[in-house]
C-alpha cells in the first residue's frame, strides 16, 4: 500500500469550470454511474472511510470535488448523474461542463470510469468514455463490486469489457476491483502513480515514517 494516497484532504468544490483550481501540476479524474461505488473506491484507494462521501440520494451531488494529495497532484471526484431527479437542460450543463473538463483541462492526466461489474459499460460509461477518448485521456476501468461475482463470472466480464476496448492502442485499462475485500487496490494505486507522477515508494515512504516520528515525539 502507498502511504502516499493518505494524505488526500478536502481542497474545493466547483460548480462550474471557472471555480475549478488552477490548471497546473496533474489530476485524475473519477467518473461513475451513481450506485456504480465510486465514493466507496476513492476512499478505499486513499485508505479512509468518509473522503468521498456517498449520499442517500443517488445523482444530488452537482459539484466537481477536488482532494489535494501535495501541492501539484489532485485526485478528483466528478458527479454521477445516473438517477439524478433534474430537469433535461440542468442535465444537459452538466454534461457540458463535464465534456470541457475531460476534452481540455491540461492537468487531467487520467480518467477512472468506475462501473458496478455487474451493470459495466452503460450510457453514461461510454459517454464518459468517448469525452475522455476525444481528450486523449490514458482511461481506467474500474469494475467496482466484484465480490459480488463468483471468480469465473467476473473475470469473464473484466474480458468481455476488454475486448470492447481492444482498438484503443492501449490507452484504455480494465481492473477488477473490490472496496470490501480490498481487491486490486495495489494495482489501481501503481497506476496512479504513474499517472500523477508520484515520487519513488522508498522516499515517500521515508517520508511518512518522517512525519509519524515527528508526532510521537510531541505527544
Amino acid at each position: 500500500m502507498n502511504p502516499f494516497y493518505q494524505r488526500a484532504h478536502f481542497l474545493t468544490a466547483a460548480m462550474r469550470l471557472d471555480q475549478t483550481p488552477a490548471d497546473t501540476g496533474r489530476e485524475v479524474a473519477f467518473a461513475g454511474r451513481s450506485n456504480a461505488g465510486k465514493s466507496s473506491a476513492i476512499n478505499t484507494l486513499c485508505h479512509q472511510k468518509s473522503l468521498a462521501r456517498t449520499s442517500k440520494t443517488p445523482g444530488r451531488t452537482q459539484q466537481i470535488i477536488f482532494f489535494e494529495l501535495d501541492a501539484e497532484r489532485r485526485l478528483v471526484d466528478l458527479p454521477g448523474y445516473g438517477y439524478a431527479k433534474v430537469s433535461e437542460a440542468i442535465k444537459l450543463q452538466w454534461q457540458q461542463h463535464l465534456a470541457n473538463y475531460l476534452e481540455y483541462r491540461r492537468s487531467l492526466a487520467g480518467l477512472v470510469i468506475v462501473m458496478d461489474i455487474r451493470h459495466p459499460l452503460t450510457e453514461f460509461d461510454r459517454r464518459m468514455l468517448d469525452w475522455g477518448r476525444r481528450g486523449e485521456r490514458s482511461i481506467l476501468l474500474l469494475l467496482t463490486k466484484a465480490d459480488k461475482l463468483k471468480r469465473g463470472a467476473a473475470q469473464a466480464t473484466r474480458l468481455a469489457v476488454e475486448r470492447e476496448v481492444a482498438n484503443d492502442d492501449g490507452r484504455v485499462a480494465v481492473q477488477l476491483f473490490s472496496a470490501l475485500e480490498r481487491q486490486g487496490v495495489e494495482t489501481v494505486q501503481g497506476l496512479l502513480d504513474r499517472w500523477l507522477e508520484v515520487p519513488d515508494r522508498h522516499l515517500v515512504d521515508s517520508a511518512a515514517d518522517s512525519v509519524t516520528g515527528s508526532d510521537d515525539s510531541r505527544s
